[in-house]
Order: structure tokens, then sequence, then C-alpha cells
């Protein structure tokens, strides 16, 4: 019995190219860097099954170049700002993503930054290095709080909600938004208190991002809205870079609108080695390793790996985010 053609846009772990290999003809993009667009056209034609990447962007010509037999897309990612999902379920095709995996170990690295950043360790490092440390100094490195402090957590999601529980070990207080505030048994318990965007902004003394980009929240975070937060707040990104408008979170931290950022995402992806945010002191910027765990990464794995064979399978994907494909399927 002939196996399904599929294509794999980068070398994922083990645990799910096993999975994949076994019942499927595979071809994994064999690059370190992701398949430019001429070649990611070319490697798809006539798949059954595409698992894709944050970096590929899947869009009505991919499918096209694809061609009708495409079953099913995986996303490597919980995210999935990179496909076209509407084109997608328009024509029948299941996208899958790998949710709830990653929760715990990107609210970890957020936390982490918000750390860092907190306590300038990166800078620390650096003084180090550059032989600049000769004694003890009463004013080095002078950093913020942690304890007692005001986190405010903008998308309260399975992430945010991770990232509050962190903040509720070292007695912060918790503010969060999302756009339509409702009661949130998790956060009654810790005592978080959902609240308008402005003000949230305005008595935080950490701001962490955990919100989706969409149409709304792109640039949700730009010179207006730099300018309500505090001038000691320090800004964590662990979501998706557009969601800040980066000339403008330059200017801030050039000009002292607000303290610090932590970013482990950023816009474009990589931020570029002449960007001007890398010439700041007050800015820590990582290379999108929220989910950079050995487990983690696994578990995504093979996560993507199930979501593609059911889908080839004609079966519903574990983790769907266009269930609209199988009510068209009953119509």
């Amino acid at each position: 019995m002939t196996k399904p053609r599929i294509f794999v846009t980068r070398r994922i772990p083990e645990q799910g190219l096993d999975i994949l290999r076994q019942a499927c003809e595979t071809n994994v993009w064999p690059g370190e860097l992701p398949p430019a667009r001429a070649d990611l056209l070319a490697a798809v034609r006539g798949v059954e099954g595409l698992l894709s990447l944050v970096t590929d962007r899947i869009d009505a010509e991919v499918m096209d170049a694809a061609g009708p037999q495409l079953k099913v897309i995986s996303n490597y990612a919980v995210g999935f700002d990179n496909i076209d999902v509407a084109e997608a379920t328009r024509r029948g095709i299941p996208v899958g993503n790998t949710p709830d995996v990653l929760t715990d170990t990107t609210a970890d690295l957020a936390f982490a930054l918000l750390m860092a950043a907190a306590r300038r360790l990166i800078e620390g490092d650096r003084y180090v290095r550059a032989g600049a440390w000769k004694t003890w100094g009463p004013l080095l490195l002078l950093g913020q709080d942690v304890a007692g402090a005001t986190l405010g957590i903008i998308g309260f999601g399975r992430i945010g909600h991770a990232m509050s529980k962190r903040a509720h070990g070292f007695d912060m207080r918790v503010l969060y938004h999302n756009p339509y505030c409702r009661d949130d048994p998790y956060a009654k318990e810790i005592g978080a208190e959902c609240v308008e965007l402005d003000r949230l902004l305005a008595e935080s003394d950490f701001v962490s991002l955990h919100t989706p980009l969409t149409a709304e929240t792109r640039h949700l975070i730009n010179a207006t809205t730099l300018a309500k937060m505090k001038r000691s707040a320090i800004l964590i990104n662990t979501s998706r870079g557009g969601v800040i408008d980066h000339d403008a979170l330059y200017h801030a931290l050039k000009d002292g609108v607000i303290c610090y950022a932590a970013l482990d995402v950023t816009e474009p992806e990589p931020l570029p080695a002449d960007s001007r945010l890398l010439t700041l002191d007050n800015v820590i910027v990582t290379p999108h390793i929220g989910s950079a765990s050995i487990a983690t990464r696994a578990k995504m794995a093979q996560m993507a790996a199930e979501n593609l064979l059911a889908g080839l399978r004609g079966e519903r994907l574990p983790h769907c985010v266009n269930l609209q494909v199988y009510e068209q399927r009953r119509s």
C-alpha cells in the first residue's frame, strides 16, 4: 500500500519524525534555515500533509502549489498566525497546533526574563567579561525589586495564568487585562484583578505580554501606550513580536519613557544585527526560545505528528484550530 506523501519544513525532534516515517513517505527540509519561498512551493507539490513551523508562511499560494489532494496542515507551535486559516477552512483543510504543552515552559522563560531585566543580570555578566569589575560598589548595577511589586499581564489565557502563578510566589500584586474582562476562578483564588488597559499600564511595575497576534493586538504597545507606563516599568514579551511597535519601543527605552524591556519574540525574526534595539543596554533579546526545553519540544513534535496523521486518515485532529471544517463536511 502506498504511503501518503508529506513535507516537514524543518527537522523536528525524533519523537515526532519517527511516528511520521513509519506511516508516511516523509520529506524533511534538511537546512538549519527555513526553506526559501521557491523551495517551499516546490517541496509541497503533490503532498497530502504539511507540517509547518511558525517561520513558514502558509497561504493560498502554498496550498495551490500543494494541490487539491492536500488533506491537513499541522503547525509545530501553539500560535498559527503564519497560516491563512480562513483560506484553509474554505478549502476544507483542517489546521492543527500544539497547545497546552508549552504553557509552563514559556511562563518559566517569561519570569526568567522579568528577573533578569529587574536585576540587570545580562549587564552584570557583560560588565565582568569586559574586565570592568574592580570592587564591590554600593551603587553598582542597581535594579528593581520583584517581591511585592505589581505585575500587569496582558492576555490572561493559559500562559498568562501560569505567569500569575509564578508572580503569586513572589507576593506580587497581579493585574490582568483581556478584551472582555470576566470572572476568572483562578484570578479570584490568587487575588488577581481584571482592569482596563490604561490602568494596568499606569500601575504596573512589570508588564508581560501573553496575547495572540491579531489585527486588534498588532502594535498594541506603541508610543501612546508606552507613555502611559511608569518610567521605572519593565516590559516583557513572549507572545508575538508584532504586538510591539519596535520603533516606538526603541525611543521609549532610549529616552527613559520606560526603564527596560526583555523580548523573546521580535518583528522581524530574526532581529537584524543592525537593529537599533541592540545598541541599547536596557534591553534583553533572546531568539524565540520560550518553548525550548528538551521535554517540551519533544512533546510538541509528537503532538504535531499526531495531528498530521489524524488528518491523513480523515479523522478529527486532536488539536484543531478551525473546527468549522468538520461542520462544513456535515452540511
